[in-house]
């Protein structure tokens, strides 16, 4: 007798690790990572050890929400002495690489004073040696080029630190992922194998197609209690939607947050996925809902209510083309998108401003992207004008009208948009919040709470609008769903200005004649052609 067949559970869900914090593009990516490492993520495991009340505390109350409390109670916190030992032990070279960082930017900043730089290399702290130019501006200004594709293969980058745990969709909202490392738990399932590892791939295959437990086994190299522990995220049955395949006209469904499907019977695209996994909740799609296969995965910025590494985890082997943008290639703050996605083992192409993607009956166009990165010289952000079922739709993720000419120019180069989508995150989190660890000088509080991480607000929004030319507009929700706390840690009140701003954007676009909504968790656009 053949051993049943199985499907993955619909409410399976994966959190990717390194050194047991959630894998995130900053965290990961060797420049990013390191500093990240020895200028938050320790320094916040000591502060805990201090006082694991006042963390623990901290991390439940809804005034301190997204903040840096290590949400662990002080019975475990033998467990995090252990967890930083470990780091400082086993991580050593990484903590070294990021000091040295701090050392050559402070060295760069004081000698670096117009005159020949080449006196400057042999001074270069040595794990740096190879992976660093210095250059000037044309302000005359200096600053450090990293090599970065050479420093995924140096000791700033290991998939030693990469576990994944596996577990069931509880529900209940998971501690803040900037903040709280995952500690082994008896209901998650820990896997200490790499993000690329090819079993990785086959277990989420098994949401479409059914495969055995013991092909699972030794495709994730598993033991008895493992095996025993995986056993449990399989059914005999799999949750698949009926109508999540398009064969005629063409749907825009809305996932949540910023993630949009857009399908025809030819193609479907996903933008920036983050997606449900609690089936039991009613009023969102989930995994269930995604078709078979995804043409194209869209990705606008490297911000990790974008860039879900969980979620591209879980799309491994269904996606043909990862689209990212660009990165200005050596900048320290500006990582790779590309390079992250193929370290997660993902098939990824770059594109620049304007450059064009076709596929049957339509294209996907990049295009340039405006503010929401606190003033930082950070060049992977695109937003995307789709041209599908005889429409044009544009996905503008949380770009600024800071200036609406940017607009102008692209209806002028591309057309007028039928339907837009925007964030209107215009009141986002200081500088600090989201770069302190990559900041080699540090700056006043009063400096960094005036860069924020911001999108449009409604004057902003409205230029936008007005220029694209565009008759329907929808603003994405803000953090607003449930699910995503544990990564957005975003709470709003009537009050907040955030949404007095939408109210303000809708109010305008009633008086225009623009048709617009605010979303909220799922929403479907249907049309013919």
């Amino acid at each position: 007798m053949t051993e049943e067949r199985l499907f993955l559970r619909s409410d399976t869900i994966i959190e990717p690790l390194v050194d047991r914090f959630y894998a995130q593009l900053y965290t990961m990516a060797p420049v990013t990572g390191t500093m990240n490492l020895a200028f938050r993520q320790i320094p916040m495991l000591e502060s805990y050890l201090q006082t694991p009340d006042f963390h623990f505390s901290g991390s439940r109350d809804p005034k301190f929400r997204g903040g840096f409390f290590v949400g662990i109670e002080e019975k475990r916190k033998g467990e995090v002495e252990a967890l930083l030992a470990a780091i400082r032990r086993d991580r050593a070279d990484m903590i070294r690489f990021a000091e040295a960082i701090a050392e050559a930017e402070k060295m760069v900043r004081e000698e670096a004073t117009g005159y020949d730089l080449r006196p400057l290399y042999p001074r270069l702290p040595s794990e740096l040696a190879g992976l660093v130019e210095v250059t000037y501006g044309t302000g005359n200004e200096a600053s450090l080029h990293f090599l970065e594709p050479l420093a995924y293969q140096s000791k700033a980058y290991t998939e030693d630190r990469q576990s994944v745990q596996l577990s069931v969709e509880t529900g209940i909202e998971r501690p803040f992922v900037m903040s709280t490392p995952r500690l082994p738990s008896p209901d998650v399932l820990e896997l200490d194998i790499p993000f690329r590892h090819p079993g990785i791939e086959e277990l989420f295959r098994t949401r479409i197609r059914p495969t055995t437990l013991a092909a699972l086994r030794e495709a994730l190299e598993l033991g008895d209690a493992e095996a025993s522990r995986l056993s449990r995220l399989l059914v005999p049955e799999p949750g698949l939607a009926a109508d999540r395949h398009v064969t005629a006209g063409a749907r825009i469904r809305y996932w949540g947050h910023a993630c949009l499907l857009l399908q025809t019977p030819e193609v479907s695209i996903l933008t920036d996925p983050f997606i449900s996994a609690d089936t039991s909740a009613t009023g969102r799609y989930t995994y269930d809902d995604l078709p078979d296969h995804i043409d194209y995965v869209l990705i606008t910025h490297g911000h990790s209510d974008h860039l879900v590494s969980e979620t591209l985890l879980q799309l491994r082997g269904r996606v043909g083309t990862f689209v990212v943008p660009r990165s200005s290639r050596g900048n320290l703050c500006d990582p790779s998108l590309a390079l992250f996605l193929k370290s997660l083992g993902l098939p990824v192409i770059e594109v620049d401003d304007f450059d064009e993607v076709a596929f049957p009956g339509g294209k996907i166009v990049a295009t340039p992207f405006f503010g929401e990165h606190a003033d930082l010289d950070i060049r992977a952000k695109a937003t995307y004008w789709i041209s599908l079922g005889g429409k044009t739709v544009y996905v503008g993720a949380d770009s600024s009208g800071l200036d609406p000419v940017l607009y102008r120019y692209v209806r002028r180069h591309l057309g007028r948009v039928d339907i837009a989508f925007l964030g209107m995150e215009c009141d986002g989190a200081p500088m600090t919040w989201k770069y302190q660890p990559l900041l080699t000088q540090p700056i006043p509080k009063k400096m960094s709470d005036t860069r924020k991480l911001s999108g449009s607000n409604a004057e902003q929004a409205s230029a936008i609008v007005t220029e694209l030319g565009a008759e329907e507009v929808y603003i994405y929700a803000m953090g607003e769903e449930s699910w995503l706390g544990h990564v957005m840690a975003t709470s709003y009140n009537e009050d907040s200005y955030q949404l007095q701003q939408i109210a303000e954007f809708e109010e305008w676009c009633s008086r225009k004649g623009v048709k617009s909504g605010h979303l909220l968790n799922q929403a479907e656009w249907q049309w013919s052609y």
